[in-house]
């Protein structure tokens, strides 16, 4: 699939590095993982300068660096561009940028003959839609940018792993997470988890598992070139990459019944549904 309306060619499904890749996993794994990955067809492989402090980029490699900078946007399109005119990239996108930064740089790409933005990375799950299904859409039909979401799972919330408790192996329980404990003890997290059920029980009817069931649902709107999973073993990621054969399942009726259950649908969102 293409990125955005651009011409590099994306797996649907990614790997991503932020919290597994040099610090969760061991380099062996690593390397396993990235290489079932590759067998597999994913070719968008994900890592940051900040991963880790810098343990991921050393196991991964310069396949896809992010950078954070912002403002001012003309230094960031300026600067984006000088990379690629030098032939370190091709393309660059933003990260967590809202619709208006990335608007404003793509302006001031035109303006000053600059190379635009292609995609945004943005986190989108059941309980994170708004940004991806009302301005992200937008984006990408007035500009062609495309959206890279991660954390389709929620860091692990919707496996339904934490619906009896915190395990002692989970995120949840790893040194500076305390505030992922936090949310799944908050009056919101408890809700979530009763949806999360639920959620499960709407899988085991279409034969799959909850992670696939989630990260299928993440694959079906509009916009969304690539997920980014964030895997700690070959099992999961096999089991994630296997979402590709659910979104077929994935009809308007199934849709409208997970809506009803999640009870969040954006208001002003139209018709996301891929054919």
């Amino acid at each position: 699939i293409n990125l955005g309306k651009s011409g590099l060619r994306v797996s649907c499904l990614g790997l991503g590095t932020w919290v597994t890749f040099g610090s969760q996993i061991s380099n062996e794994m690593a390397e396993s993982v990235m290489t079932v990955a590759y067998d597999s067809g994913v070719n968008l492989f994900d890592t940051a300068e900040v991963y880790a402090s810098g343990r991921a980029e050393t196991t991964l490699g310069n396949i896809l660096k992010k950078k954070t900078w912002r403002r001012s946007s003309y230094v960031i399109v300026r600067a984006m561009t000088f990379v690629i005119d030098q032939g370190m990239a091709m393309y660059w996108g933003t990260s967590r940028w809202n619709a208006v930064e990335i608007m404003e740089a793509y302006s001031i790409a035109r303006q000053f003959n600059l190379v635009p933005p292609v995609c945004e990375q943005a986190e989108y799950h059941y309980f994170q839609r708004d940004k991806v299904e009302l301005h992200l859409p937008e984006l990408y039909h007035k500009i062609g940018v495309g959206a890279m979401t991660w954390s389709p799972l929620a860091c692990g919330l919707l496996t339904g792993k934490y619906n009896e408790g915190v395990p002692e192996s989970s995120r949840a329980a790893m040194k500076g997470y305390a505030w992922l404990k936090e949310r799944l003890y908050s009056d919101e997290g408890k809700k979530q988890l009763t949806k999360i059920k639920e959620l499960h029980l709407l899988a085991d009817r279409l034969n799959c598992t909850a992670a696939q069931l989630a990260i299928a649902w993440c694959l079906r709107s509009e916009g969304v070139s690539s997920v980014l999973l964030g895997v700690s073993n070959t099992e999961q990621l096999l089991e994630n990459l296997g979402s590709i054969r659910v979104l077929a399942q994935l009809t308007p009726p199934l849709i409208a019944e997970m809506d009803a259950l999640l009870g969040n649908k954006p208001r002003s969102a139209k018709k996301e549904a891929r054919s």
